[in-house]
C-alpha cells in the first residue's frame, strides 16, 4: 500500500489552518497488496536500486548514507543502468526482473538520446511495462527557501501510459511523420479517480482537469468529459472540480499558483506543468514524486531531469531524492524513520546555513547529506 507522502512530524512546519495534513505530509491513495506485497526477508525490504545518468549516483549515495545511518531496513539490488547508449538493454531487462520481483524501486532519471538512432525511453518504458500508472508530483513551498510565490502547494497528477507517449509514430513519406497520440477512456477515468482519491485522502478540496480539448476534441475531448462525468461521483463528497486549457493553465500556474490544489492531466502537459511547478518551489532539486500502479510502485524525484552538466561536481541538490526515498520508507510502512529522515531534511533547509548551488549557497552534495545525518 502507498502510505503517507512524507512525515508527519513535520507538518507544523507547513502549518495550514484550512488544512489538516499538507501536500509533503499528506496520505497518498492505496495500491493493492493483497496478491503482491513488497519483498521482505527477515524484517528488511529488498528494494530496486537504479541510480540513473548525470547526477543520479551521487544524490542516491546521499540516500544510501542516510539510510545507512538511521539503519534503516532496507537491501538494494542495485543496477547501474545508463540510458547514454543502447548496448545496456542487457542490464535493463535484469533491472526490470528485480523490480517485478520487488515490487519497489528508487531510482534516478535516464537519459534518453533525441537522435533517430538512439533507443526508446528507459523511463517510459519502465512505466509502460509495469503499469504505474500515475506519476505524483508534489510541489510545495519551502521554509528557508523563499522563491518569487510562498504560497504554492498542489500536487501534479499525471497518467503515465499513453498519450504522445505512447511511441507510435512513423513516417509515412520523406518529410511527412505520423504520430499517434493514443487515449483511452478506461486509463482516463482511472487517472482521474485515482486524483479524486487523492483529494479525499489528503483534505484537498479541489481538482483541475487540464487538457486541451479545444483543439483535439476527439482525443483530449474524451480525458475531459470522462473527468467530468467522474467528477460527478465526488461532488457530494465536497470535492470541487474545474479544467482549463493547458496554455492558459501554464500562465495561471507563474501568475496565480495559489488557485491550484490538485491537477490532473494527460502525459505531456504533465511533463510540461511539472516543471514549471518546480520552477516556483526552487527547481528540481526540491521536488519529490514517484509514479504508483496497482502491483508496483517507483519512486524517483518528481521534475525529470538527468543534470549531465553538473555530474561529478558534488554539487547536486539531493533533497529530491531523499523525500522521494522517505515517500518510498512511508510505502513500506516504516513511517517513523521517514518521519525523521524528512524533518532533518526540512530542518537543514529551514536554518539556511548548508545550502548548495541551486538554494544560492556555495555547499556540496556531502555537506548537505552530512548536515541532514547530523540533525538525526
Amino acid at each position: 500500500m502507498l502510505r503517507n507522502a512524507i512525515s508527519s512530524a513535520v507538518r507544523p512546519a507547513f502549518a495550514n489552518p484550512a488544512r489538516l495534513s499538507s501536500t509533503l505530509s499528506a496520505g497518498f491513495p492505496r495500491i493493492s497488496s493483497i496478491d503482491r506485497p513488497a519483498t521482505k526477508y527477515g524484517g528488511t525490504y529488498t528494494v530496486t536500486l537504479i541510480p540513473g545518468d548525470g547526477i543520479g549516483a551521487e544524490i542516491t549515495d546521499s540516500v544510501k548514507e542516510i539510510f545507512n545511518h538511521v539503519n534503516a531496513p532496507i537491501e538494494w539490488e542495485q543496477y547501474d543502468v545508463s540510458g547514454m547508449s543502447s548496448s545496456g538493454e542487457a542490464l535493463f531487462k535484469q533491472a526490470m526482473d528485480s523490480l517485478k520481483r520487488n515490487k519497489v524501486g528508487l531510482k534516478g532519471i535516464l537519459f534518453t538520446p533525441i537522435s533517430q538512432s538512439g533507443h526508446i525511453s528507459w523511463n517510459v518504458a519502465m512505466r509502460q511495462q509495469l503499469d504505474i500508472y500515475a506519476s505524483v508530483v508534489l510541489c510545495k513551498s519551502l521554509p528557508g527557501f523563499p522563491t518569487r510565490h510562498d504560497n504554492v502547494d498542489f500536487a501534479i497528477i499525471r497518467e503515465n501510459t499513453e498519450g504522445e507517449y505512447s511511441g507510435l509514430e512513423h513516417q509515412s513519406y520523406p518529410g511527412v511523420v505520423e504520430n499517434l497520440k493514443v487515449s483511452t477512456r478506461v486509463k482516463a477515468e482511472r487517472i482521474a479517480r485515482f486524483a479524486f482519491d487523492f483529494a479525499l485522502k489528503n483534505n484537498r478540496k479541489k481538482v483541475t482537469c487540464v487538457h486541451k480539448a479545444n483543439i483535439m476534441k476527439l482525443g483530449d475531448g474524451l480525458f475531459l468529459n470522462t473527468f467530468r462525468r467522474v467528477a460527478e461521483d465526488y461532488k457530494s463528497l465536497g470535492i470541487e472540480s474545474n479544467d482549463m486549457i493547458v496554455d492558459n493553465t501554464s500562465m495561471q500556474l507563474v501568475a496565480r499558483p495559489g488557485q491550484f490544489d490538485v491537477m490532473v492531466m494527460p502525459n505531456l502537459y504533465g511533463a510540461i506543468v511539472s516543471n514549471i511547478g518546480a520552477a516556483l518551489v526552487g527547481g528540481p532539486g526540491v521536488v519529490p514524486g514517484c509514479n504508483v500502479g496497482r502491483e508496483y510502485a517507483l519512486f524517483e524525484p518528481g521534475c525529470r531531469h538527468v543534470a549531465s552538466d553538473i555530474m561529478g561536481t558534488n554539487t547536486a541538490n539531493p533533497t529530491a531524492m531523499i523525500l522521494s526515498a522517505t515517500m518510498m520508507l512511508r510505502h513500506l510502512g516504516l513511517d517513523s524513520i521517514a518521519n525523521n529522515i524528512a524533518s532533518a531534511t526540512f530542518g537543514v533547509i529551514k536554518e539556511g546555513k548548508v545550502k548548495t548551488a541551486d538554494m544560492g549557497g556555495s555547499s556540496t552534495t556531502s555537506d548537505f547529506t552530512s548536515a541532514i545525518i547530523e540533525k538525526l
